[in-house]
């Protein structure tokens, strides 16, 4: 269980603070609700490389890893298709450093052509070293740009093609900047051992300052000095409007031919969003059939008929409806059609013939001791209060576990029916150069 205050500053920030009384770590956490979805197809790749130029400094930092280094700190961040993450802990006395680096550049963040200049080779060369050569490097473009046809889920976090980072322009850049960073599209979150009051006063005190919107000069002071006025109800931040996925009717594939080791198979199985009831069932049923070595395709495939070389099945957990993939390297001398034969099998056996409660109840544990585990850390807390925050059902962060209980094998069998069907599937093979 995890205690904690919610506080909304003036300015429209969400301040999600919880008193962690075993570390003397503090984290701070901030999230800002944008990500590879809120792009153009034309224009995709910004939010990941505003990701690294958060970090090129402001004009009153300019710097910004070395204050935290100094404060005995480490920070980082992430980007997925949904959201942006930026992290920092540090011991709870320098707290403070971490409230003025991410205030600072919140709302000070220092562009300029250089910057944008570097940042942009550092993010194409990730792109061709992590995508583009590496083998199956590109495998979530090809399959994403198969199972979504109209939502921003068919291109990754590092966008379509290098070619549109390449072009960003610092005007287009900056744009980017006042549309998304500002305190009505964040969500910050403290965890410390330090009085949760004094922890609001300090949110406050560095945040509260910052113009929740970018500001007209006509909405400025006299002469542009001083601050805006701020509204005297928290401003709300308009909802992204996101084009629907149509349903699918019908089989998708692809297959590719590329300097991989071996063959390979991935296949791509809707079902709904992060908060979805399937999400869960899901997320249990993947560790089923791939949690382990105990997994039912390890042991199926890998182990007994020596189909594949690893195996794996994961849920996406995107917050709009995601995917259930499989994925498996092939063992030299193995047909395709004789693997993907064999998943389906596998899968239409747990979908309709039988799950004991021992399987389930084996994979609830893993779930439950897992999150016990993880809310020993101080930054995990700190985090996943940002996260459900974002998901817009912050309680849900102390009843996960609960709702993961609940399910039956009965319900997860049918959920199964219902989501593994070939009508409805994306397929990518890779063929390996002989």
């Amino acid at each position: 269980m995890i205690p904690y205050e919610k506080h909304t500053l003036s300015n429209g920030l969400t301040v999600l603070l919880h008193r962690d009384t075993v570390s003397e770590m503090a984290a701070v956490n901030i999230l800002y609700r944008v990500g590879s979805r809120d792009e153009e197809p034309h224009r995709t790749g910004f939010a990941h490389l505003f990701e690294h130029l958060m970090f090129r400094g402001t004009r009153r930092v300019p710097d910004f890893d070395r204050p935290v280094q100094l404060a005995c700190g480490e920070n980082n961040a992430f980007t997925t298709n949904d959201y942006t993450n930026f992290y920092i802990t540090l011991p709870k006395e320098n707290i403070e450093t971490a409230l003025w680096l991410e205030a600072d550049r919140m709302e000070g963040l220092h562009i300029t052509a250089p910057k944008l200049a570097t940042e942009k080779r550092v993010v194409i060369e990730e792109f061709n070293q992590r995508y583009l050569n590496q083998p199956y490097g590109d495998m979530w473009m090809l399959l994403r740009g198969e199972a979504y046809r109209v939502h921003p889920y068919r291109w990754a976090t590092i966008g379509l093609t290098p070619e549109h980072i390449a072009a960003a322009t610092i005007e287009q850049v900056r744009d980017f900047y006042r549309r998304f960073y500002h305190p009505d599209n964040a969500i910050l979150a403290i965890a410390a051992n330090l009085d949760p009051d004094r922890m609001a006063a300090l949110a406050e005190e560095w945040f509260g300052h910052i113009p929740p919107r970018p500001v007209s000069e006509t909405e400025r002071l006299p002469h542009g000095m001083g601050r805006p006025v701020l509204p005297a109800e928290p401003p709300q931040t308009a909802p992204r409007r996101l084009p629907t996925e149509p349903p699918q009717t019908s089989a998708r594939r692809l297959e590719v031919e590329r300097d991989v080791p071996a063959d390979m198979l991935a296949i791509a199985l809707r079902m709904g969003g992060r908060t979805d009831r399937d999400f869960y069932i899901c997320d249990l049923v993947t560790d089923i059939l791939a949690g382990g070595t105990s997994g039912r395709l390890e042991q199926a495939l890998t182990r007994e008929r020596r189909l594949f070389s690893s195996i794996n099945a994961y849920a996406t957990g995107d917050v709009d409806p995601g995917l259930l993939v499989i994925t498996g390297n092939l063992l030299p001398g193995v047909a395709l059609p004789e693997a993907e034969t064999a998943v389906w099998e596998q899968l239409e056996l747990l979908a309709s013939k039988h799950l004991s409660d021992y399987e389930l109840e084996k994979v609830k544990n893993k779930f439950e001791a897992n999150t016990i585990y993880g809310e020993l850390n101080v930054m995990n807390k700190a985090m996943n209060l940002a996260f459900y925050e974002m998901l817009g059902d912050l309680p849900l962060i102390n009843s996960e576990v609960d709702i993961y209980r609940s399910i039956t094998a009965p319900e997860a069998m049918e959920c199964c029916r219902r989501i593994f069907r070939k009508e409805t599937s994306t397929t990518l093979i890779y063929h390996a150069k002989r």
